[in-house]
């Protein structure tokens, strides 16, 4: 073996234990390898550099002072020694994914973020209170396993191996802020070099996170800020003071919570990647399993018997078919049933029906009713009442019933009209408008227009944030009647519109029911304010996108949007397409709303 690291090929064994494999890195003279260590029959992970390297020192004593740091995130250091004038340490192998490569499909989402961030952090805190440092805490050495626990790989080598003094924990702080700032934006703002972009910066610092993209939590904001800029914000402006590991690690586990379950997501995240085997191992597994069972499953495969019992079901005897044929002597047929008379849809006249034959056998006589007898011949026109039965014996019985109903109906249908015809004209009659409120909801509220509205509730509305939110403990400042007090926006570097983060922010207010609007009045602070107004009858989930009940650009501190007449809804929305400079940054701020009706 030579004692140039370059001249080590695949295939070479180093030390008579490490097979080497894949050679996946090489900078300033240094080789990381992928090796089979023939004793433990497993792989590791070698570094190499030239026993002459003056970071050989360096890498021999961060081997020392890693072993001493027990945690299972931690790839161990399993070997290290210098011979055959090359220096080399030997790691365990981790399979997964890093960091880095996770963050080229975009950034994580918060809760995420924190996590991953809070197990490096809780395992480097315990590496500070031992007295040691990981060194060079990159994206490219925090690794995902495929079991979504979180491995961290070179602790206190990588550092050596890149000619970094040892100890300095203060740098391990900076860069876990960093691990953070990059896990929610997907840029690299450490002290440390990495394969990321820069993160965007503002007079030699970082851009906060919330200023480089939307909707990241306020409190995770704050940590990257604490850390990153510690000197450029005010004092005061933050309660607390995060300047190590451990503090860290609590304002993350803070805000995570309960993290039982996303070790479990960030296994149903894990890729099927990377060098978690050699692939002379998969080709022998492979075949042996289809190989011995087709054989055997050929035989069972018919299922032949299975139709017969379940031919069987709910006892229908399908094995015979004589069931079906007619029966040869065909069943008495049932009792002729008589036909029920028919019923008239009036009850008959008995004492009028006999009179029609009477009349046809005496044409000639009639029958005065108070003698009870006949008086012989006389003319047929005399005085009695049945002079002339036909027109009676042709009339329905009961028709004349209806016929008078209908008429009774129909007149108290026409007297129904006109009186409401006639009280129409009377309310509409008169030159002069009446200053009585009418019996009708909508136009009570118009006769008595300028009045304010009460608030049932107010929130803030931010639906383009991630997640959704613009101090929604300020929002009921802004209908409480004081103007000392208001809900202000999150400050944007970019202002609302074509090029901006987001089309706008605002605040939602819940009349409690269906209400008539003419106008909103606004007390803002500063200018000029950009703000639309919205009245909506149902809850609004998204931006709006249709045209606003008003709109108008203040250039002072008072608004007042004025509402098409007879605009109804429950929800109103006050919504500012563009918010006043603040120094450097645009903010928006609203002091009072009054919605009247």
């Amino acid at each position: 073996m030579t004692a140039v690291p370059n001249s080590i090929r695949t295939g070479d064994i180093v030390a008579d234990r490490y097979r080497m494999l894949d050679l996946l890195h090489e900078t300033e003279g240094g080789l990381f390898w992928r090796a089979f260590d023939r004793v433990l029959a497993r792989h590791v992970a070698f570094h190499v550099i030239a026993a002459g390297d003056p970071r050989a020192p360096l890498l021999m004593d961060a081997a020392k002072r890693s072993a001493t740091v027990v945690d299972a995130r931690i790839l161990r250091v399993l070997d290290a020694d210098e011979r055959d004038g090359i220096c080399f340490v030997v790691n365990e192998w981790g399979s997964g994914q890093s960091l880095d490569m996770l963050l080229a499909d975009g950034p994580l989402s918060p809760r995420r973020a924190a996590w991953i961030v809070s197990e490096v952090a809780e395992t480097i805190a315990g590496a500070h209170e031992l007295g040691q440092a990981h060194g060079r805490l990159v994206p490219e050495n925090v690794l995902i396993d495929h079991n979504g626990s979180i491995k961290i790989i070179g602790f206190a080598v990588d550092a050596a191996l890149h000619g970094l003094p040892a100890g300095r924990r203060s740098t391990d702080t900076v860069d876990l802020a960093g691990l953070l700032y990059a896990c929610l934006v997907g840029k690299w703002p450490g002290v440390s070099t990495s394969t990321l972009p820069r993160a965007p910066q503002e007079n030699g610092q970082p851009l906060r996170p919330r200023k480089v993209r939307a909707g990241i939590p306020k409190p995770l904001d704050v940590v990257c800020d604490e850390v990153l800029s510690p000197f450029a914000h005010t004092s005061g402006s933050h309660t607390r003071a995060i300047d190590s590991a451990a503090g860290i690690h609590q304002a993350l586990v803070d805000f995570v919570g309960d993290p039982g379950s996303m070790a479990a997501a960030e296994k149903d995240h894990a890729p099927t990647v990377a060098w978690s085997a050699p692939t002379v191992f998969g080709p022998q597994v492979a075949p042996e399993a289809p190989s011995a069972p087709l054989p055997e499953r050929a035989p069972e495969s018919p299922p032949e018997p299975s139709p017969e019992p379940d031919a069987t079901v709910a006892g229908v005897p399908v094995f015979e078919s004589d069931w079906l044929t007619p029966r040869a002597d065909p069943p008495p047929p049932p009792p002729r049933f008589e036909q029920p008379p028919e019923r008239p849809l009036y009850a008959p006249d008995p004492v009028r029906r006999p009179r029609e034959p009477a009349a046809d056998s005496a044409p000639v006589e009639f029958w005065p009713w108070d003698t009870g007898h006949p008086t012989g011949p006389g003319p047929t026109t005399g005085t009695g009442p049945i002079v002339d039965p036909e027109p009676d014996d042709d009339r329905v019985p009961g028709r004349s019933f209806l016929r008078l109903a209908a008429v009774i109906a129909a007149a108290a249908l026409i007297l129904t009209a006109v009186a409401f015809a006639f009280t129409l004209n009377r309310d509409g009659s008169g030159d002069e408008p009446s200053d009585s409120p009418s019996a009708t909801g909508p136009t009570r509220k118009a006769a008595t227009p300028g009045a304010a509205v009460k608030v049932a509730a107010i929130e803030d509305f931010d639906p383009q944030g991630d997640p959704p939110g613009e101090y929604p403990e300020l929002a009921a400042d802004a209908v409480d009647g004081d103007p000392d007090t208001s809900w202000r926006t999150s400050s944007y570097k970019q202002n609302f519109g074509p090029g901006g983060l987001k089309d706008g922010v605002g605040l939602l207010l819940d009349l409690g029911s269906p209400t008539t609007v003419s106008s909103v009045d606004l007390e803002l602070i500063g200018s000029p304010t950009g703000v639309s107004t919205y009245v909506l009858a149902r809850r609004p989930g998204s931006a709006p996108t249709g045209d606003p009940a008003a709109t108008t650009v203040a250039d002072g501190t008072q608004a007042t949007l004025t509402l098409p007449e007879d605009t109804t809804g429950r929800w109103v929305l006050v919504w500012l397409t563009s918010l006043p400079q603040v120094g450097s940054d645009f903010r928006g701020e609203i002091a009072d709303i009054v919605v009247r009706s």
